[in-house]
């Protein structure tokens, strides 16, 4: 539906600038395995996908808030829990023994198979997700941008980062009905990591942002239905096309100045 791509364009572009000024590409791709194993579970005790995931990636987020408290065991941490959760997952779609779409939509996504109340989870948790990240914006790109600054100024830097875990955390979860648990990256990383290429703003970087996830989702899915393949094929493609021209421009910005 592209209802759902809408969403979740608004809140991936929302957030992407902010998961690759902190850079935390590898932990959104980490989490979104747990979000995948929660979602395969979900599958096999017959509840919904979409709780499911969420569950899997809230566990990840507080998993990589908890063992990774220095900087450098973040990377080891987050391979440690992505090839466990990918393990995982396996196991449950393996022991699911029912013939679903689903089980193969976790990987790739497979938008048709929302329904109404995924759809429902998908604008109520993003809500939640944007109305925390609205209250906490300024500090955490303050955070973000100069953590040792922040330090200094009283900033609440160790909290923020457990937040800022745990809204990546249902972003992921909820990306992965859309674009799988493989290729999340298309929509969570990708349209921020081309807003900075061309902007050092902020705020242009954040609108920017919205408007390639936004493209990129719904134009991913319209080609989807209507060629009838799998939506993550679009969605990076498109993404990935909007990510090379953006690189381009920068670098011709770069060589003028």
């Amino acid at each position: 539906m592209l209802v759902a791509g809408a969403v979740l364009g608004l809140l991936a572009g929302v957030l992407g600038p902010l998961v690759v000024t902190r850079k935390m590409a590898f932990a959104v791709h980490g989490t979104s395995e747990l979000a995948f194993t929660g979602g395969a579970a979900a599958l096999l005790i017959g509840v919904g996908v979409g709780y499911g995931a969420l569950v899997g990636s809230l566990v990840a987020a507080l998993l990589l808030g908890l063992l990774s408290r220095r900087d450098s065991d973040r990377d080891s941490v987050i391979g440690a829990i992505l090839a466990f959760g990918l393990g995982l997952g396996v196991l449950f779609l393996h022991l699911n023994t029912e013939r679903t779409a689903n089980k193969f939509g976790l990987l790739v996504g497979q938008v048709v198979s929302i329904g109404s109340t995924d759809l429902w989870l998908l604008v109520s948790a993003s809500v939640a997700v944007l109305a925390v990240l609205a209250f906490t914006w300024r500090p955490l790109l303050f955070a973000s941008v100069d953590p040792a600054v922040a330090v200094a100024r009283g900033v609440p830097v160790r909290g923020l980062a457990v937040v800022f875990a745990v809204l990546v955390g249902v972003a992921t979860a909820l990306s992965v009905q859309i674009v799988g648990a493989l290729l999340v990256l298309s929509l969570m990383i990708t349209p921020g990591a081309a807003a900075v290429r061309i902007t050092a703003s902020p705020v242009r970087a954040t609108v920017l942002a919205v408007v390639f996830a936004e493209v990129s989702a719904l134009v991913g899915m319209a080609l989807s239905l209507v060629l009838g393949m799998p939506v993550s094929v679009f969605v990076t493609a498109v993404s990935f096309l909007i990510y090379l021209v953006c690189r381009l421009v920068g670098g011709k910005r770069q060589r003028v100045q």
